[in-house]
């Protein structure tokens, strides 16, 4: 639960702009109920020890993933492959997928949030397509895994968007799906029980449940309208997440299939709209990039992953000038770090541009302040959440960098200070406190429970490690 409380800060970052001499005060529901300049600092009320941001959401998360991170840093080419891609790292992935247990997604998912509270996230949108046992078959509660992740956010104090996937086939066309993909599968019908089925605990435990159709390979056409329909009427508002246009590959199949590339099918064929959260979205043309952005859907870029994978660069000057809203996920976790995401982020555009300050915008020149305002408007609106921002209304969900820090002490702005985090930083040692709906879960760079749920992981990856075919 949450209880009202209250902060001053010198420096804060307001939807508008850096602020000076602000007061948060919140309910006991976690919202903010005041934004209010107030100087000198008003008695008995804490103040931060740095600048002031709102939490950052992380939209795109494959849980289970982070336990194997690393561990695919070597050629593994099939026969006759030119070189190393995107397949050959998901037959690794399916193999670990094979043989996780309920205890051991709820040990690494609560390590890895506790993770990304440390790192500045405060939220996460998990897409969740590890569904069934080993054998495939259900579990005799049908929502043992799904649960599993709850409880891990909530233990760990983070924000939670549950985003259950609906997989059904191996590619465009109906493909029957691969043994490795037998813990995926479920019909629409069963879907739409799920979801009913993890509604009251969601709401019990202030957790947003959405619905996440995997991509087009791996929905049919008239199961994606059937879901979306469904999800229509168990909740209008739900968010709706899809992989979309990651690799080539999947572009070329899906032109072979329908003669139209990913996102031009997706946006001619489903109503996509602002709850919608195209993953990934990196190759797009010209035109799909306008039609994408004015239907109000976010773009999910999840740099590290889209790096490791070879996936490609999507193109943010493209995105942006048609008014495009966007944020970032860690999705498979080889990197669990918001700012270094960010930084990610922008290199890749410095790389395909020869440009520097890429992401800067305007009204506000300095990019780290630019990219962490557009980040945070775009994960809320993806979350489904209140999450958007230091603002009447919004969750009491923020980050206070520490000022003390070598390459943050004694510069003279809090945009400064925000570039050194991002740019020049360790980037996560930066990070002195988070809060989450006005609770205090990290303390000094620390989360409580670090250690515990570190040992925790560490026991659930060398079980899977053991007996991982």
């Amino acid at each position: 639960m949450s209880h009202a409380g209250s902060l001053f800060a010198e420096h804060a970052l307001l939807p508008g702009g850096w602020a000076r001499d602000v007061l948060l005060e919140w309910d006991e529901h976690g919202r903010l109920s005041a934004v209010r300049p107030a100087s000198p600092a008003p008695a008995g009320v804490a103040v931060a020890g740095g600048p002031l941001l709102p939490g950052m959401p992380n939209l795109h998360s494959h849980a289970f993933q982070r336990a194997f991170a690393g561990l695919t840093e070597f050629r593994g080419l099939d026969a006759g492959a030119e070189h190393d891609s995107f397949w050959s790292w998901r037959k690794l992935m399916y193999r670990f997928a094979g043989v996780l247990t309920p205890d051991q997604l709820r040990d690494i998912a609560t390590a890895l949030y506790v993770e990304m509270l440390e790192a500045g996230y405060t939220s996460v949108c998990e897409f969740h397509y590890v569904h069934h046992d080993r054998d495939g078959l259900p579990y005799a509660d049908d929502a043992t895994l799904s649960s599993c992740l709850v409880e891990a956010a909530v233990r760990a104090g983070i924000g939670l968007t549950l985003l259950p996937v609906l997989y059904q086939t191996s590619g465009f066309g109906g493909r029957a799906p691969t043994d490795g993909q037998r813990r995926f599968i479920r019909s629409t019908d069963d879907m739409l029980h799920l979801l009913e089925r993890l509604k009251p605990l969601c709401k019990r435990h202030g957790a947003r449940l959405g619905l996440a159709p995997h991509s087009l390979r791996a929905v049919p056409p008239d199961a994606l309208t059937q879901a979306v329909r469904g999800l229509q009427a168990i909740d209008p508002t739900a968010p709706i997440h899809i992989h979309i246009a990651e690799q080539t590959g999947e572009v070329d199949a899906c032109l072979a299939w329908s003669g139209q590339r990913p996102v031009q099918w997706l946006l001619d064929h489903a109503p996509v709209d602002e709850r919608w959260c195209l993953v990934h979205a990196t190759h797009m043309t010209p035109d799909e990039y306008q039609r994408a952005a004015r239907s109000g859907a976010v773009a999910g870029i999840c740099p590290s992953t889209e790096a490791n994978l070879g996936d490609g660069i999507f193109d943010m000057t493209a995105w942006r000038s048609q008014g495009g809203r966007w944020g970032i996920g860690s999705d498979s976790h080889a990197c669990v770090n918001a700012a270094e995401e960010l930084m990610l982020l922008e290199y890749s555009q410095r790389l395909a541009t020869r440009q520097r300050n890429v992401l800067a915008r305007d009204g506000e020149q300095d990019v780290a302040t630019a990219m962490t305002l557009d980040t945070v408007l775009g994960g809320a609106q993806a979350s489904g959440r209140a999450i958007g921002g230091l603002a009447l209304g919004q969750q009491a969900d923020f980050v206070v960098l520490d000022a003390q820090h070598p390459l943050l002490r004694e510069l003279p702005t809090p945009q400064a200070m925000l570039s050194a985090h991002v740019f020049a930083s360790h980037r996560r040692s930066a990070v002195g406190g988070v809060w989450v709906g006005g609770r205090l879960r990290v303390h000094a760079g620390t989360h409580p429970l670090a250690e515990e749920t570190s040992q925790a992981f560490i026991a659930a990856r060398s079980e899977l490690l053991s007996s991982e075919p």
